[in-house]
């Protein structure tokens, strides 16, 4: 009697929507994301880069966390005690920009509120977009450990920056200075050089005429020429620099020129600084306003004018213009130059100017009392220890170059903001005496003290994250004893200046350990077309959108295939419906696996002797796909892992082992068919594992379905290969009977023969294994190629009107007399006959390559010299049966 049929809760059609529904919430409710109890479990850990509370997530977090997750639920179901930290990065300028724009729409500046109530205003705000940024965590299926959730203004996180601060004041390393820096005008705040964004503008170069002072005469003229690009900041002059050995202009250096429009008198002066060969060869010195005029007015010291308010219109130095914006000063400047008579002429000209990377306004250089960093030594320590075996070890390898070219070529980093939403600087100033304190807690006499109003820049706190999110500066804190240095950090290559540099050299210098020991680098989420994703082209894409739509599975599997680690990759629909289709082939063969079984089949493999060739083929398979999969995961290499994983399951398991199990499931022999349950059961379970990081939803989904141990597939054990199953012979077999199968159907669909007619079927074996092979599984070619006749044999005589193909070890004529054209037939063998002399020409290149032989793998070249006898065979047959046909 036969057994009853396993039922199954799964529908017909795989809905993501009802699959990923109430989901998340068990897995919360499980406690299954917390790291392991098991403390003699190896740790691994992995803080997520913490998005900014600015707005919602993009598909570059999602493909950011993605990866993150992929890596976590792997470690966890191998055994490691995981540690997936979550948090939110509080993003000062970005955040306080966003919050502004907002009041503004109802009429409200900053100002307005004062700062305890602007700053309560962008908590609301931080709490809003935190509860959206949750949301869709929860949405991507993200196992993060949310009781250690952190945020980059939290008191722990506060405590850490300040003891940072002044250790590094007290160092030497935190300085205060007179410094010209990049100024955001609309934010009203200092930036620092890789906040900068350089765009290509239209400008001009402006010649105006600078008089001499006295009647010196140079060139036959009483004046002389200079270029500039801004002459809204002439009225910050103090000179006019050549070059010390430039001898066009030796005799000019010390006289004394007049400023055009204002009157004041400036020298000419001689400082390296100026390139003879470019332009006149003649610059005028404006500190104030130029970081190498700044550096030239110090050599020279010369007086520092500066002309500008914060918000960038013209102060009481600029004369007249006083009260004018910047661009509006200009307009005024050139015309009054022009009416003058003092403006040469005016040459448009295409040039790159700053912007800022939060507000989009032009960037000024302006003169400033900024907090910087000393970055020469902690850029030394960070270089010196990439030359150790505890560096960051960079996925690919060729931004380490981004890396070590950045800290090559470093600049101090000024550090302070002209913001009110950030780690307010723990500097305070003496109301009388002006004496500066900086310490962790406010001074004693508080009443006497003010504190600079400044805060630190965003990164400053967030270069900290792997270290003050684990309990730092208590060095004692358990999490940090554990988990720190932690194993992996995911981001992008966009942000190596930004964030990855900082993290490391802050780590090295208050830890003395690396703070991660892998950093891998993806690329950006572009369009179809390849464009960058921007609100300007309207081609963003919302994840939610995407998720609602095709479901978190199918978009996890688009962005952890769809690249290779540094690459770009690009999004679009097209992708996604392939994505999709991947599942549902998943879910129909699991719902068909399971509806097969019996209430006595186990996930376990039954006794090896009960193995058919296709349970040995399936078995040798699954082994090495885990043993792929694996090794895949541990080089970061997401895409073939996909690969590898794709091909198993649509290929071998699907195509070819279920549909092969359907003649046991349907037979009579109840030993035969209780051996191909388990055995159905035994791969799915290990190939629902092997899938669960990187689709989790749709894996537990199933996995519940069918018999397993324990709650949950994110807790279950993570397969891993054994030798014992790799059966190179069943492969190989197995291989042969597909090439024949495949051969038949393809000759069938040239012949327009369909399935449903039978036909007769006479391969011709070229040796006894082969032979055998064919022999034994009889019952496969005749169900998969529905012949009438099969004769197998090495003296198999070729019937002279057939389709003919020619096969490893055979050849098999398919006599469909009556749609055979022999002249068609010869050119198609013809075709074929190319095609194998082509990959002979190829193996036989690749074989004659001295570096291949030597460098690669034995088992690869071993293959590669296979495959070369293989067509070289097949050849051989082809080109027989042309002259048989021929000669027939």
């Amino acid at each position: 009697m036969k057994k009853m049929t396993r039922e199954t809760s799964m529908s017909t059609k795989y809905d993501p929507q009802q699959v990923e529904a109430g989901r998340y919430e068990k897995w919360l409710e499980q406690d299954v994301f917390k790291p392991s109890a098991n403390q003699d479990a190896k740790p691994y850990s992995i803080v997520i880069p913490p998005p900014n509370v600015t707005g919602k997530l993009h598909l570059g977090h999602a493909w950011d966390t993605t990866l993150q997750d992929m890596l976590i639920r792997q470690k966890r179901m191998q055994g490691f005690d995981t540690l997936w930290l979550p948090g939110m990065d509080h993003a000062g300028i970005a955040t306080q920009a966003k919050v502004e724009a907002r009041l503004a729409e109802k009429g409200i500046s900053r100002y307005d509120l004062g700062r305890e109530k602007f700053i309560k205003t962008v908590w609301d705000w931080k709490g809003e977009y935190a509860d959206i940024i949750h949301q869709q965590w929860k949405k991507l299926g993200l196992s993060l450990d949310y009781s250690r959730e952190r945020f980059t203004l939290d008191e722990g996180l506060s405590k850490a920056v300040r003891k940072v601060f002044v250790a590094l004041y007290k160092k030497g390393l935190i300085y205060r200075g007179k410094y010209i820096i990049n100024w955001d005008p609309k934010a009203r705040t200092a930036l620092s050089d890789i906040e900068v964004i350089h765009k290509d503008i239209k400008g001009a170069f402006y010649h105006v005429k600078y008089p001499f002072a006295d009647d010196t005469i140079f060139n036959g003229k009483n004046y002389i020429e200079i270029a500039t690009t801004r002459p809204e900041t002439m009225m910050g002059d103090v000179a006019v620099a050549v070059h010390p050995s430039d001898k066009r202009y030796k005799e000019l250096i010390g006289k004394t020129l007049v400023l055009p429009l204002q009157g004041r008198h400036i020298p000419i002066i001689a400082d390296e600084y100026v390139d003879p060969e470019f332009g006149t060869g003649m610059v005028k010195i404006t500190p104030a306003h130029d970081p190498n005029d700044f550096g030239v007015g110090n050599r020279h010291h010369l007086e520092q004018i500066n002309t500008m308010n914060e918000d960038a219109t013209m102060n009481e130095n600029a004369g007249k213009y006083e009260g004018l914006d910047r661009f509006e000063a200009r307009k005024a400047i050139v015309k009054d130059l022009e009416d003058e008579g003092w403006m040469l002429r005016i040459e448009p000209i295409v040039h790159s100017v700053g912007h800022s990377e939060r507000t989009g306004v032009q960037v000024e250089a302006r003169l400033s009392t900024q907090w910087f960093v000393k970055m020469k030594p902690l850029a030394q320590t960070a270089l010196k220890n990439q030359k150790t075996a505890q560096k960051v070890n960079f996925v690919p390898e060729r931004f380490e170059n981004t890396f070590t070219q950045w800290m090559d070529n470093v600049h101090d980093w000024v550090i302070s903001r002209q913001l009110w939403w950030g780690h307010q600087i723990p500097a305070w100033y003496h109301k009388k005496t002006g004496e500066i304190y900086v310490g962790e807690k406010a001074p004693a006499d508080i009443e006497n003290w003010e504190q600079d109003t400044d805060v630190l820049d965003t990164w400053f706190s967030s270069a900290l994250w792997p270290f003050s999110t684990m309990g730092w500066p208590n060095e004692d804190a358990p999490d940090f004893k554990r988990y720190f240095p932690t194993n992996t950090l995911v981001t992008g290559y966009d942000i190596i200046f930004f964030w990855v540099s900082r993290m490391i050299f802050q780590s090295l210098e208050f830890t003395k350990k690396r703070p991660f020991e892998h950093v891998l680098i993806h690329g950006l989420i572009r369009d179809e077309q390849g464009r960058k994703m921007s609100k300007s082209l309207g081609n963003g894409i919302d994840p939610m959108d995407v998720i609602g739509k095709y479901g978190a599975d199918a978009l996890r599997w688009f962005l952890s295939t769809g690249s290779t680690p540094g690459q770009d990759v690009r999004f679009s629909y097209t992708k996604m419906d392939a994505a999709w289709n991947f599942i549902n082939k998943i879910w129909n063969a699991s719902r068909f696996v399971i509806m097969n079984l019996s209430e006595s089949t186990k996930a376990q493999l039954p006794e090896g002797k009960q193995w058919q060739l296709s349970d040995k083929w399936i078995i040798s398979r699954l082994n090495q796909t885990v043993a792929d999969v694996t090794r895949l995961f541990e080089n970061f290499e997401f895409g073939e892992a996909g690969r590898a994983l794709y091909n198993f399951i649509w290929n071998d398991f699907c195509d070819w082992y279920i549909e092969m199990a359907k003649e046991d499931l349907n037979g009579d022999d109840e030993a035969v068919k209780a051996n191909t349950q388990n055995i159905l059961c035994y791969v799915l379970d290990q190939t629902l594992r092997l899938l669960h990081p990187i689709m989790p939803f749709v894996t537990e989904k199933i996995w519940l379905e069918m018999p397993h141990e324990g709650t949950s597939l994110v807790t279950a054990k993570y397969p891993v290969a054994d030798s014992k199953y790799e059966n190179s012979t069943a492969e190989k077999q197995m291989e042969n009977l597909i090439e024949l199968i495949k051969a038949v159907r393809n000759s069938r669909v040239e012949a327009n023969a369909p399935m449903s007619s039978a036909i007769d079927i006479f391969i011709k074996t070229k040796n006894d294994e082969t032979k055998k092979i064919f022999e034994t599984n009889t019952d496969y070619i005749e169900r998969f190629c529905h012949s009438k006749k099969l004769e197998i044999g090495s003296d198999v005589a070729a019937p002279h009107l057939a389709i003919t193909s020619v096969i490893t070890g055979a050849e098999v004529f398919l006599p469909l007399a009556d749609l055979v054209d022999l002249d068609e037939e010869i050119i198609r063998l013809q075709k074929e006959a190319a095609k194998l002399n082509s990959e002979v020409a190829r193996a036989e290149k690749k074989l004659s390559n001295e570096r291949f032989v030597a460098n690669a793998p034995t088992e690869v070249v071993e293959k590669e010299r296979q495959k070369l006898v293989d067509y070289k065979a097949k050849s051989a047959s082809t080109n027989e049966r042309i002259k048989q046909i021929k000669n027939k």
